[in-house]
């Protein structure tokens, strides 16, 4: 009933820039925390960023001062903007937002996952 869809990945030079975006539709009550992880093939899945409804963002440290994540609570958009990309930010992101709707109530929702591959 709820759905989390992620856009904006791509290929880019070490250096270059990307914009992820996260839409959430559905029978949507409340969203409240919202982020964003990402995973490698053999490695765990990372939390990236953390935006909560009240309260400050969470960054890893690997991307501290290069990336921001941002939420528009009108549209349930959740997004991430990457600078200074890394080799090593190469990775499948994955949406995550907690979210209370009509039918059962409250819980985790993950988005498919959208691809950024830093390479030259």
């Amino acid at each position: 009933q709820v759905q989390l869809v992620e856009s904006g990945g791509g290929l880019v030079q070490p250096g270059g820039s990307l914009r992820l975006s996260c839409a959430a539709s559905g029978s949507i009550l409340t969203i409240y925390s919202m982020a964003w992880y990402r995973q490698v093939p053999g490695k765990e899945r990372d939390l990236v960023a953390r935006i909560p409804t009240r309260g400050t963002t969470t960054y890893a440290d690997f991307v501290r001062g290069r990336f921001t994540i941002s939420r528009d609570n009108a549209k349930n958009t959740v997004n991430l903007q990457m600078n200074n990309l890394k080799p090593e930010d190469t990775a499948l992101y994955y949406c995550y937002a907690d979210i209370r709707h009509l039918g059962s109530g409250r819980r985790d929702f993950w988005g498919r996952g959208t691809q950024v591959t830093v390479s030259s």
